[in-house]
């Protein structure tokens, strides 16, 4: 039996991913067998659009019921040409056109990573695309777009390419591919040139640094002279145009500098990294089943798992509560409270480092009046409510959420500009009261994560920010943030974010690509920040993350994917899913998908006492036991 729309007028943001159940390019009804019904919103300010839905469950389809309806009107995006080839001539002008007969929008145009003939991404070169985005292409209507080629100088000779997708709802409805050859330049005369550094032997993963010295024909030395490296065979290793060069596979990988004409080579064995192996095992799982499961968070001998949206099953109940579980038997949870709001997706909860309080957030509460519950826990197995703040600036929906002392940093849903950072004095929890505001521009604000001073923020399309808001390098407060830098990744929306001081590096996930991939942003000086690594899975995307910093292993949740524990030790650089650092994966409820009745469907790890505590969306909380 077909459900009824829920609350049409609110629209969530991430659940296009979640749902995994796209737009219909026809209709914005779209019909899901098991008695589900989506109707899709859009979210201009996101360049999205959202879902909502109501009741049954099961896999997607579009379109109708009935053979006998007529077809349905179709959008389909093309790019004219197809491919470019660019010159000395680095920007070019290309067509994007709508040869179906609906209109099409907002339109997201994303650039991929520049790649070399192996396949590497290539740090420097990127390809940027005017106007980044088409609010509507009307169908049988076309739009110019100027398309600009940067290649520095470091990149060496050879061929390069790059992809352009046109994105409708985060997926890719065209491509267009670009090429373009870098050759030698015209500087001094080289007669030697000399590789200097690295080792003769190294693991996988590991980092090793090449320099050059070269002499011209006059035998005087050649100050800073343009070297191309590459690694040979290709798939053995990246090699940076900075001479560093990190090893892949195992096997014997020669590095090869050239520049003006020399070239020299040296050798190096790749032995295996030997990273940790085992698995996961399953210590204790009891389904949630009337609600959707959000996020969960463990303090002392207590876990506490948010709910999210509105589940259509026997009695189902929508995201208004908080569940509360004993957890001092790690392996053994046992519910012992749970604390009712008014709200339709409690989608996080913090517990304050000192134990004595947490926040939970509210969206679409039936009173309009959106924002957070904080709660006394004195008794941390029976919370009970301190006040619920829910002032007219919180009445967008509050999506996540930060503790950091007598200060809580809030996430404002909604449209642009009302999104952004809120951050709150909580050191009389009864009378909270904001003191500061952030907005970085461009995009909605998805998360927010505070550690040592620094706010990083994860605004989306917009990319990282990086808030001083206490740290001193740049001057600001929690009363006064300060923003520190910034970095944005062409095609890449920021979701969450993880930093690691004494690494110097800022784990990333976007939720809506696929395949998923985690970037490794290295921070260590923050005020340039540079990406510097991934981690890519096919299947799905990413979710929230969890990095054991003593052990260097990174716990990642990947939706349907499951959970995947990274060796993420040492330097970091190029494609780690090609040094042999995964540790070990789990799919713990094989089958099904994102909001379905059963099937994994991970939201976070967090890492707790030597266990894996696990939020499923569909199958609420599991203890997961490492054997490595």
């Amino acid at each position: 039996m077909m459900g009824t729309i829920a609350n049409p007028s609110v629209s969530y943001d991430g659940w296009t991913d979640v749902l995994r159940c796209r737009k219909p390019e026809a209709s914005l009804i779209q019909k899901c067998t098991g008695g589900v019904e989506v109707k899709w919103i859009p979210r201009s300010s996101a360049g999205l659009s959202a879902a909502l839905v109501v009741a049954g469950l099961g896999a997607c389809s579009s379109g109708s019921d009935d053979p006998n309806q007529p077809a349905e009107p179709t959008i389909q995006l093309v790019f004219t040409p197809a491919s470019v080839s660019f010159g000395e001539d680095r920007s070019r002008a290309v067509e994007l056109r709508n040869t179906g007969d609906e209109a099409a929008g907002p339109v997201e145009l994303a650039v991929l990573a520049v790649t070399d003939e192996g396949g590497n991404a290539v740090p420097g070169a990127s390809l940027s695309v005017s106007p980044a985005e088409v609010a509507t292409l009307n169908a049988g209507a076309s739009r110019a777009l100027t398309l600009t080629l940067d290649v520095p100088g470091s990149v060496g000779s050879g061929d390069y390419g790059v992809v352009l997708e046109a994105r409708l709802n985060g997926e890719a409805a065209a491509t267009l591919g670009a090429s373009f050859t870098v050759v030698p330049g015209d500087g001094p005369m080289i007669t030697t040139l000399e590789i200097s550094g690295g080792a003769p032997q190294a693991r996988q993963g590991e980092v090793l640094s090449y320099t050059v010295s070269a002499t011209d024909d006059q035998g005087q030395p050649v100050d800073d002279p343009i070297v191309t490296w590459r690694a040979e065979p290709a798939f053995s290793g990246l090699v940076t145009a900075d001479g560093e060069f990190v090893a892949y596979s195992v096997g014997s990988t020669r590095i090869i500098a050239e520049a003006g004409g020399a070239a020299d080579t040296v050798e190096v064995v790749v032995t295996s990294r030997n990273a940790p192996s085992g698995s996961f095992q399953v210590a204790w799982h009891e389904p949630i089943e009337l609600r959707y499961t959000s996020d969960h968070w463990e303090h002392g001998d207590v876990a506490y798992t948010g709910t999210w949206g509105c589940r259509g099953v026997a009695a189902g109940q929508c995201g208004d509560a908080l569940y509360v579980w004993d957890i001092a038997v790690r392996d053994a949870p046992v519910l012992t409270d749970s604390i009712k709001v008014d709200a339709r997706v409690v989608n996080d909860v913090k517990v304050r480092a000192d134990g004595t309080l947490a926040i939970i957030t509210h969206e679409a509460s039936n009173d309009g009046l959106n924002g957070i519950t904080l709660l006394d826990l004195a008794d941390p197995l029976h919370p009970t409510v301190i006040t619920r703040f829910s002032p007219p600036d919180l009445s967008p929906g509050i999506h996540n959420v930060w503790i950091d002392g007598d200060y809580a940093y809030l996430v404002v849903d909604g449209a642009v500009p009302s999104s952004g950072l809120r951050v709150l004095d909580i050191s009389d929890p009864a009378n909270p009261l904001i003191v500061a505001s952030f907005y970085g521009g461009g995009s909605f604000l998805h998360d927010v994560y505070v550690r040592d001073g620094l706010a990083f923020l994860s605004h989306w399309s917009t990319g990282l920010i990086i808030l001083d808001v206490g740290n001193g390098v740049a001057g600001g407060s929690p009363t006064n943030p300060v923003e520190v830098s910034r970095i944005a990744i062409p095609g890449y929306d920021v979701h969450n974010a993880w930093y690691w001081p004494d690494s110097g590096y800022v784990f990333l996930g976007d939720e809506i690509a696929v395949p998923g991939r985690v970037l490794v942003v290295d921070a260590s000086d923050l005020s340039t920040p540079r990406q510097v690594a991934s981690f890519t899975l096919a299947g799905a995307a990413p979710h929230n993350f969890w990095v054991d910093e003593a052990a260097g292993i990174a716990y990642f949740s990947w939706y349907e994917n499951g959970i995947h524990a990274v060796d993420v030790s040492g330097r970091l650089l190029g494609e780690l899913e090609k040094q042999a650092r995964q540790v070990a994966s789990i799919q713990y409820d094989v089958g099904g998908a994102c909001v379905a009745p059963s099937g994994t469907c991970s939201w976070a790890p967090q890492v707790h006492d030597g266990f894996i505590y696990v939020s499923d969306l569909n199958s609420g909380l599991w203890v997961l036991q490492p054997t490595f």
